[in-house]
């Protein structure tokens, strides 16, 4: 991904609210699947890790990245965003 398709992600990615949430159980198998199934739906997703989380958002950033076979766009604070492009009907039309 480069870094003009990585900046349009990010625009796009303001407007988005968080919906994955990781908490003190960390990246458990449901929450892989929760994002699995967003990332098809929607490609782009926002998420957040709680304070009682036992892992930075970096952390959870690539455990999820590498689950999902995602990219990282942001990590700023404790939310992050992801992209995986959709296998038809791509919206963004980034690879």
């Amino acid at each position: 991904m480069t870094g003009k398709e990585r900046a349009t992600l990010r625009s796009v990615a303001n407007a988005l609210e968080p919906i994955l949430h990781i908490g003190k159980e960390g990246v458990s198998d449901a929450v892989v699947q929760q994002a699995w199934e967003a990332l098809e739906a929607r490609e782009l997703i926002k998420g957040t890790v709680l304070p009682t989380a036992g892992l930075t958002p970096r952390e959870v950033v690539e455990i999820l990245c590498e689950r999902t076979h995602a990219q990282p766009v942001q990590c700023i604070g404790r939310r992050f965003t992801i992209y995986r492009k959709a296998d038809t009907n791509s919206k963004y039309g980034i690879s």
